[in-house]
């Protein structure tokens, strides 16, 4: 194929198409064979990335040598990061990477896994195909050198000037902002900062790049350099700031258009911002031909093209005729940047992560003012840090301002249950259909803000042209709409409820618990499998269920855990979840291919658009001799649509602070037994029906004053030993319970 490509490339370089006919099908051609080469590059580069990763048998052992190539990261199943080995490049697991950074060389022994199916993108495209499970590792003392050593230093001493002085939650979000490390962010923080539509924040991307080249830009002017040093410099930035950062698909688009753009200034040339973002396009993908399926990476481009489509007018409508260099006009201009960002990404939010922040826009807007200040005083301790002499606890102290600022914002906007909004887009066709109705609205909409302004339109000296390309877009996208509307989307089959119906069902197993959740568009999830005979895997096939999407166990005892291995048996299983070790369920688990997940406090687990987030236990608490079992069990915030339900496994609130916030439908804990914090629980989330799975026991539960409580509340109560199984159903109209 690169024969045919150069040789149609010749060809084509020589011929000089004369009539209109013949230019385009010369340009036709010239499509073509760049298509082809793209094509066969993206195949070559490919094959180039899948050769440079560790294989091996799953479950063989081995020992290897090798460097950190990623920031360690925590997660409530240990610490992971990409590490390089002669033998290629494998995902490492360890409990703890303490004191190590991206370049530590290490010797580790373990034994090699096949990664998660959720997980195999996402490595692929990181040029992995392997998980090692290490058991140890010993760190050799030494570093890589060379550029990549040097940049590892200046990574290091940026890191840590970015903690000296700052408290904890501060200085991790710093080094999200600056660095785009956010693996010291708490798992609530990290929560809040998701439902409020701030994430983007702690992931490095042209923002980023901007704000580098506004901060450097007069501190470059001060050293008396000329404008082509200026540029040159800023170039040299660039090219420091991209490895520094990790290097990530998104930040690779920003430094590929700030690069184009200052090449374009020192040829004295005027630069096109669609050229840019096409170079961009083209060199990412060159590099990386899977960077397309990187999340970071779609984003980042379709809040650029929102960018260049409606930021420029929306800041004319906003900034009422303010001068140039104002303020008014720079809050005007930084409040359409946020605003064409955030509504051009909804849709791709919206397919990729299956929910909406309905408070991202105010969110983004009332933060607005703090987040240039906060960038460039961690840009500045960060450089400062380079220098030891040098002071910066006054620079993070002012920064710690503006950060925790950032954080109230991300704090109050991202807590309340309206935050967040399901709406899941599967599939090409609803995602095409969602864009091309914002795109009609977009241009409709400003059209109209603009006439009601009295805003002239032109384009270049030609009144009229604008205007009728912006209705010709309207109409084109309205036609989109009615296409993909009529013929384009077809509802996904459902995974065992109605159409559109997310069931929830509390199993009668007697004394334990053992919970169906049943939403459409994904498959079931089994929360706990009662004990031992309790029939759960019997009554699985009864109901439908061919397969499950994940078998959780809050916590490894035998009324909630004694029938999982019978479950395991008899229906596929994608992975088991569980938070403190449980190693005969494990054991059985690797039995039936299925891969354990640790999942402990901000852990989320999803199936179609339900989402479950772990409240408790925190990762600490899991390392801890000597806790009670059923201080570990899982707390699961389970949510759908406009329902939320509360599932406490064993865990008494009077041992467990919880403030899930209001609830439709709470589990209660432990069978009903007597909890000393269970009013206290019922004031915050305030259910609307309370689940109890008991049955016949020694235990006295449910114990009477649990029952009080929820009546002195008004909580109504449906439970299992009077109802048998308690089937809820929640619709577009609701949620009721069944019988």
């Amino acid at each position: 194929m690169a024969v045919l490509v150069a040789g149609g490339g010749a060809l084509l370089a020589l011929t000089r198409p004369r009539t209109a006919a013949g230019r385009i099908a010369w340009t036709a051609c010239v499509a073509l064979i760049a298509a082809a080469a793209g094509i066969a590059l993206g195949a070559a580069r490919t094959e180039a990335i899948d050769a440079g990763a560790l294989r091996g048998p799953p479950g063989a052992r081995v020992s290897l040598e090798g460097r950190l190539a990623s920031p360690p990261r925590s997660g409530p199943d240990g610490v992971t990061a990409k590490l390089d080995t002669a033998a290629g490049a494998v995902e490492l697991g360890a409990p703890a990477l303490d004191g190590l950074g991206v370049g530590s060389e290490l010797r580790i022994g373990g034994r090699l896994a096949e990664p998660p199916p959720w997980l195999e993108g996402s490595l692929a495209r990181r040029g992995i195909a392997m998980v090692l499970e290490a058991d140890s590792v010993e760190p050799t003392g030494e570093r890589r050198g060379g550029v990549a050593g040097t940049i590892d230093a200046i990574r290091g001493r940026a890191e840590r000037a970015l903690d000296r002085g700052l408290p904890d939650r501060e200085a991790a979000l710093a080094r999200g902002f600056v660095l785009g490390q956010d693996d010291r962010i708490d798992g609530a923080t990290r929560e809040d900062f998701r439902r409020a539509g701030l994430t983007h924040l702690l992931a490095v991307s042209g923002q980023n790049v901007i704000l580098l080249c506004l901060l450097a830009w007069p501190l470059l002017a001060l050293l008396g350099l000329t404008l082509r040093a200026r540029l040159l410099a800023l170039l040299a930035l660039i090219a420091i700031y991209v490895p520094l950062t990790g290097a990530g698909p998104s930040i690779q688009r920003a430094g590929v258009m700030g690069a184009a753009g200052l090449v374009a200034a020192l040829a004295d040339r005027p630069g096109s911002r669609w050229y840019a973002l096409l170079l961009a396009a083209v060199l990412t993908l060159a590099l990386n031909p899977r960077a397309a399926g990187d999340v970071g990476w779609q984003l980042s481009f379709a809040a650029v093209v929102g960018i260049f489509l409606w930021s420029g007018r929306l800041a004319a409508l906003l900034d009422r005729g303010a001068g140039r260099g104002s303020p008014r006009r720079a809050l005007a201009e930084g409040a359409a940047l946020t605003i064409a960002a955030t509504v051009a990404t909804a849709p791709l939010m919206a397919h990729q992560f299956g929910s909406l922040s309905i408070a991202a826009l105010p969110a983004n807007v009332l933060a607005l003012p703090a987040v240039a200040p906060a960038m460039w005083l961690g840009m500045l301790s960060g450089i400062a840090g380079q220098l030891p002499a040098l002071p910066i606890e006054p620079l993070n102290w002012v920064n710690s301002l503006c950060l925790a600022y950032i954080g109230q914002i991300a704090r109050w906007l991202g807590s309340p249950q309206w935050a967040l909004l399901d709406a899941g887009l599967d599939g090409l066709a609803p995602v095409a259909t969602a864009y091309a109705g914002l795109t009609a609205f977009a241009e409709v909409g400003l059209a109209m803000a603009e006439r009601r302004r009295g805003m002239a339109v032109r384009d270049r000296g030609r009144p009229g042209r604008q205007a009728r390309r912006r209705v010709a877009i309207a109409i084109g996208a309205a036609a989109l709409v009615i296409v993909f509307a009529l013929h384009g989307w077809r509802p996904g089959p459902s995974a065992g409820a109605g159409d559109d119906q997310f069931s929830v069902r509390v199993l009668d197993v007697g004394q334990g618990d053992s919970i169906l959740l049943d939403p459409p568009g994904g498959p079931p999830i089994l929360v706990d499998a009662g004990p031992p005979g309790a029939g759960v895997a019997g009554r699985l096939r009864e109901l439908g269920v061919s397969r499950l999407g994940a078998v959780v166990i809050t916590h490894d005892q035998s009324d909630h855990a004694g029938g999982a291995a019978e479950v395991l048996e008899t229906v596929p299983v994608e992975r088991l979840v569980i938070a403190a070790p449980a190693p005969r369920l494990e054991a059985v688990a690797a039995g039936h291919g299925v891969e354990p997940l640790r999942l402990a406090e901000g852990g989320q687990v999803r199936s179609g658009a339900l989402r479950l987030t772990a409240l408790w236990p925190p990762r600490e608490l899991l390392g801890m001799p000597g806790a009670e079992t059923n201080q570990l069990s899982l707390v699961l915030l389970a949510e759908w649509r406009h329902l939320s339900v509360l599932l406490t496994g064993d865990a008494e609130a009077r041992d467990v602070p919880l403030d899930p916030g209001p609830v439709d439908l709470l589990k209660v804990a432990h069978h009903g037994s007597e909890d000393e914090g269970l009013e206290a629980l019922l004031d915050k989330a305030a259910p609307k029906l309370a689940l109890l799975s008991v049955g016949e026991n020694s235990y006295g539960h449910p114990a009477p004053e649990t029952l009080a409580a929820l009546a002195e509340q008004g909580v109504p109560v449906a439970r299992t030993d009077e109802r048998g199984e308690l089937a809820i159903d929640a619709g577009a109209a609701g949620w009721t319970l069944a019988g």
